[in-house]
């Protein structure tokens, strides 16, 4: 029996920029027909569980066909990178923070950038109250997710354990 791979996002506050992205690549790997395989999930290195998403990421969201309403945030626990099979953060401060903390799970964890053979840092929309910088992060996002998507399947093929 196939298992499934975890796949977690992670960024600040868990509002914008990871539920984002969580549901980009929720919907790429469901128009392939693979997300019975996967379970993409995001977290928050600094944020209180419970919290919905930024308004303005529901709506940058929305306009893309993509429902962020039932996001709720969710406070990165060692329980959830244990159970990842590839870590993708926004910043090169999560990826520092993180494998301060978890130094065994260097060789899974990437910038998002690092996908497409790049290093820099997807900026936070967060606090700014113009949609088009939501927009703009979306489409980075969509961006670096659709050219890197091979590489996510790669890293964390299916059919090879996690849970």
């Amino acid at each position: 029996m196939t298992s499934t791979r975890t796949i977690l996002l992670v960024c600040t506050g868990n509002m914008c920029r990871s539920p984002m992205a969580e549901a980009i690549l929720k919907d790429q790997l469901h128009r392939d027909r693979k997300d019975h395989l996967y379970r993409v999930h995001s977290a928050g290195t600094w944020t209180i569980d419970g919290r919905g998403a930024s308004r303005l990421a529901i709506e940058a969201m929305q306009e893309a066909g993509l429902d962020l309403t039932g996001h709720r945030t969710h406070h990165l626990t060692s329980e959830d990178v244990r159970q990842a099979a590839l870590i993708l953060v926004m910043t090169q401060d999560h990826k520092e923070s993180l494998l301060a903390e978890f130094p065994e799970v260097d060789q899974r964890t990437l910038l998002l950038s690092e996908l497409v053979g790049n290093r820099y840092d997807i900026l936070d929309p967060y606090g700014s109250d113009t949609l088009e910088l939501y927009r703009e992060c979306a489409h980075e996002i969509e961006s670096l997710l659709r050219r890197g998507y091979d590489r996510i399947l790669e890293l964390a093929p299916e059919g090879t354990g996690g849970t």
